[in-house]
């Protein structure tokens, strides 16, 4: 076509916006290429109130957003479009303070709550009540159940989203912590920090079927993708556990790390056999391979990791760094670190997006 038909053929109302729809799509797209290639996780500081949301690829912080008191467990709904936050009024009674010495500190029993933010807009949307001093939180596949643990109350709070109301709770051991769901909706799993146990839950009629002995102190816990085996993390000592699910049995101790290793945050990498966990006062995470239980590696990443996320296709983890008041992004396939990012204080939870 030469260019005078061109001209006389773009005069026509329709083709005028087509074309300027390409020309603009073409100034825009470059400008919008890197942010929809960012990778955002969320980290919650626990002494002061706030999320932090980092870009993992540049390593910076985006935004820092108010919560409420001592935000710790993060959850993201599968769709990405909800991040839910545990709140506590609980006080803060960190060693060497005796239980005895923390019962006598003031408790805001109206702080407790799940703080509902719109990941989007990065504006809170509501803070959801009825649960007591909850710690970590768990989301159903189908977005509509919040499994939480309730620490001070040795249960288990389950949640409907959709009338945001606690549809009913589940007994476990005493301060229960980690809780995760396995992918085909079937268990929930909780560790119970004083009984040293695992309790296994059924999802869908909410029975305890089991509680399965397991390390000194357990935090955390990952659950493989065909629902069969779950890893749990001893604090206590230096333990990582491996056990069959739904009975338990067997339960073994996979690994027992360096003494100076405190295991807390565990995530798994299914596709590249990888087990991580992050190792507390020992200041790293370490990488252990699933198939025969050895050490691969131990990454330095601050002080303290406590929490610890994947981003998608595991291409980076993320670890909260308490006493640092920063999070270390790590590229997994060098297993190096690539950044650290500071936060608000006393960085507890992580979670990444879908």
């Amino acid at each position: 076509m030469n260019v005078t038909r061109f001209r006389a053929f773009a005069r026509r109302p329709m083709l005028r916006r087509v074309i300027a729809a390409a020309v603009l799509l073409a100034g825009v797209w470059p400008a919008l290429a890197p942010a929809a290639q960012a990778a955002r996780a969320f980290v919650s500081n626990e002494d002061d109130g706030t999320v932090t949301v980092l870009d993992t690829q540049r390593q910076t912080a985006l935004a820092t957003l108010p919560v409420g008191k001592r935000p710790r467990g993060l959850a993201l709904s599968h769709d990405g479009t909800r991040l839910y936050v545990a709140l506590s009024g609980l006080p803060k009674c960190p060693p060497p303070m005796t239980d005895e010495d923390c019962a006598r500190l003031p408790r805001d029993r109206q702080a407790d709550g799940i703080a509902v933010i719109d990941t989007a807009t990065l504006r809170p949307l509501s803070v959801v009540r009825g649960v007591s001093d909850p710690e970590r939180i768990e989301v159903s596949r189908d977005d509509r159940t919040l499994y939480i643990t309730e620490e001070d109350a040795a249960r288990l709070a389950v949640l409907d989203v959709g009338p945001a109301s606690v549809r009913a709770t589940v007994a476990v051991g005493r301060e229960p912590e980690g809780v995760r769901a396995s992918a085909d909706g079937r268990w929930v799993l909780v560790t119970s920090e004083e009984d040293n146990t695992l309790a296994i839950v059924d999802a869908h009629t909410l029975a305890r079927l089991s509680s399965v002995s397991v390390g000194k102190r357990p935090r955390d816990v990952a659950i493989s993708p065909d629902g069969r085996t779950a890893y749990v993390s001893g604090e206590g000592d230096a333990s990582v556990y491996r056990l069959a699910l739904p009975t338990g049995a067997p339960a073994a101790r996979l690994l027992e790390l360096r003494s100076e290793a405190r295991p807390m945050g565990v995530a798994l990498d299914a596709p590249r056999g990888r087990l991580y966990v992050s190792t507390g006062r020992g200041g790293s995470v370490a990488v252990i391979s699933v198939a025969d239980g050895k050490l691969v590696t131990e990454i330095a990443v601050g002080a303290r990791p406590w929490g610890i996320a994947l981003t998608a296709h595991g291409a980076r983890l993320v670890t909260a760094n308490g006493p640092s008041g920063d999070a270390t992004v790590v590229d997994t396939e060098s297993l190096r670190v690539i950044g650290k990012v500071a936060t608000g204080r006393g960085p507890w939870g992580v979670v990444a997006e879908p």
